[in-house]
């Protein structure tokens, strides 16, 4: 109702003032709440050349209207206003956060722990500084608060930020483990499921119902290790019970019945003794004695012999590949498309290492050669919109380069004394394995240890096309993506065969000032896009002060045949231009 809203009551009113008098469609409830010369005024009493306009109206009353009027958002993002007074900023590329306030760089979603400030060394590295009570490189460490603990009975100090508790032993309880515990009554019953607690006064057991084992009657006894299940049937545990999970065709309890394959096709097709390894037979012509391979989803060849498409479908889902070669180079495009936040795309080190994975739905790459400190990045793209996304991964030497959905192509350079990544472990897709993956999460190569969920519709490694069917292990995956192809059918396509773009190269060391044999680096913070490393005798900013020393000429840019996109020895930016 119009009584119910905070009215502003200057010129810009005075026509409802005027109208709401012509016939009292208004009954005398709506009053002014600004300005303070009209505030609690009734609309319908108060004579209209009491609207009047005095001054500028302030800011808070101007944004009700249009929540984008203060320009809140920053770094040229562009404001879009929401229903109830709220606003949404679109980033330009590069810069994220609600007002589009933060850089996307190194410490792009704070990888220093606890709360800690991360802060951008160059492009690639960050530090941490710690809060108090932590220290370490990520701070990832609190300060030992037991080494003066109070716990009793043999408790033992679990030590917590600047406090500590205790873990008692069996038959005590309390803050310092100072009381016995009443075992098996109300206050304390261990027993599980549906276990019955015997109390022994110094100790306690559990007499566990039947299915059940272990201490408390926690652990589900796995019925599955002298199964019946027979022709490659599943046995899937339930409680002092399991069920068979039988293949196609086979049936019975434990998938005992043959499937009848004689009565699918006559005797004279040729569908009878076909070749289809994971496909359905079928006969185009029937005078003909030529059949074709209909494979099943993630299956393709003539027949239907490679598996090319996998759904990770369980949060510890995972593939396990061999050792990337990395020598000359190391290129690998992954086509996929999930809805999850987060997620391992694909691994492979264990110092040294290369890791790639969905955080906070962007691409985050971690390459480390063995120069600390290690180098990061993150895209500017967001891909976990369910559609399928294209990341293309190019490993030369230090430099590494990413490119997403043929966009613009970036570069990190992990600098130091070793030249390029040696890998010697197995290379994982989709997720790790527990002991890896903690390996990974607790040296900070992961920022995650969640397995991808969703489909990984081609993967190409070194230009070739992996076959999940070869892979060393495979965890909790299904063939195909028979439930994105549905959704987003052709997509795929458009991602894999659009027209390929040409990429000019925007060397900012091409014309560089650098004198008496400066080197220059490129460093996109840089007022001209690069900085000058100037030899010993020589300072200022394009080494231009100092002993006289012969100038020597820089050569920079590397020209590599055969790649899916361009990437340089040094790092340098690319200008994407398209020819329609």
């Amino acid at each position: 109702a119009l009584g119910s809203n905070p009215l502003y009551c200057d010129c810009s009113l005075k026509w409802l003032s005027e109208w709401v008098k012509l016939d009292y469609v208004e009954p005398g409830i709506a009053r002014c709440a600004e300005p303070e010369t009209m505030r609690d005024k009734l609309l319908l009493s108060t004579p209209a050349s009491y609207f009047v306009c005095r001054g500028r109206v302030s800011n808070d009353i101007l944004s009700k209207c249009d929540a984008c009027y203060t320009f809140p958002c920053h770094n040229d993002a562009q404001c879009h206003p929401l229903p109830e007074r709220q606003y949404e900023c679109r980033c330009t590329p590069g810069y994220h956060g609600e007002h589009c306030e933060y850089m996307i760089d190194a410490c792009y979603g704070n990888p220093c722990r606890h709360n800690s400030t991360c802060s951008v060394l160059e492009e690639g590295r960050f530090s941490c500084q710690c809060i108090p009570g932590y220290t370490g490189a990520r701070c990832e460490s609190n300060i030992d608060d037991c080494a003066e603990n109070k716990c009793q009975n043999n408790g033992t100090c679990i030590d917590g930020v600047e406090m500590y508790t205790c873990a008692c032993p069996a038959g005590f309880t309390g803050e310092l483990c100072e009381s016995k515990i009443p075992f098996c009554t109300d206050t304390f019953n261990p027993c599980l499921n549906g276990a019955k607690c015997m109390d022994h006064f110094t100790h306690y057991s559990c007499e566990c119902a039947p299915g059940f084992r272990g201490d408390n009657c926690s652990e589900n006894i796995d019925d599955c290790q002298n199964h019946l299940c027979q022709n490659g049937g599943i046995c899937v545990d339930g409680i002092n019970d399991y069920v068979c999970k039988c293949p196609d065709d086979f049936t019975g309890k434990f998938c005992e019945g043959a499937p009848m394959v004689a009565m699918m096709y006559p005797q004279t097709s040729p569908c009878q003794h076909h070749e289809c390894k994971h496909g359905v037979c079928f006969q185009p012509n029937p005078s003909s004695a030529d059949y074709v391979c209909k494979c099943a989803p993630g299956y393709s060849g003539k027949r239907c012999e490679y598996l090319t498409s996998l759904s990770f479908v369980h949060n510890n889902s995972f593939v396990e590949m061999e050792p990337l070669r990395t020598k000359p180079e190391a290129n690998v495009t992954i086509v996929f498309s999930t809805t999850q936040q987060n997620g391992i795309l694909m691994y492979d080190g264990h110092m040294e290492h290369l890791a790639v994975e969905l955080f906070n739905g962007r691409i985050r790459v971690s390459y480390d050669v063995g120069n600390y400190p290690v180098s990061t990045m993150y895209s500017f793209e967001m891909v976990s919109d369910g559609r399928y996304h294209m990341v293309e991964l190019l490993a030369i030497n230090k430099n590494f380069t990413l490119r997403v959905n043929r966009g613009l192509a970036r570069s990190i350079i992990n600098e130091g004394s070793k030249d390029f990544l040696k890998l010697s472990a197995p290379m994982f897709l989709g997720g790790l394995p527990q002991e890896p993956g903690q390996h990974a999460f607790n040296h900070w190569h992961l920022r995650n240890i969640t397995s991808f969920k969703g489909c990984m519709k081609e993967v190409w490694i070194n230009h070739k096309q992996v076959d999940f069917g070869n892979a060393a292990r495979q965890q909790k995956v299904t063939p195909g993506c028979a439930l994105l192809d549905s959704e987003y059918e052709g997509e795929v396509d458009d991602v894999m065969q659009e027209t390929p773009q040409i990429f000019k190269q925007v060397d900012p060391c091409e014309n560089h000032k650098c004198r008496r044999g400066g080197k220059c680096v490129p460093n996109s913070n840089a007022k001209d896009g690069y900085t000058c490393k100037c030899k010993s005798g020589s300072k200022g900013r394009f080494c231009e002060q100092g002993e006289d020393i012969t100038e020597t000429s820089d050569i920079t840019g590397l020209s590599l045949p055969d790649l899916s996109f361009a990437a340089f020895t040094c790092h340098i930016e690319l200008e994407m231009v398209i020819d329609w």
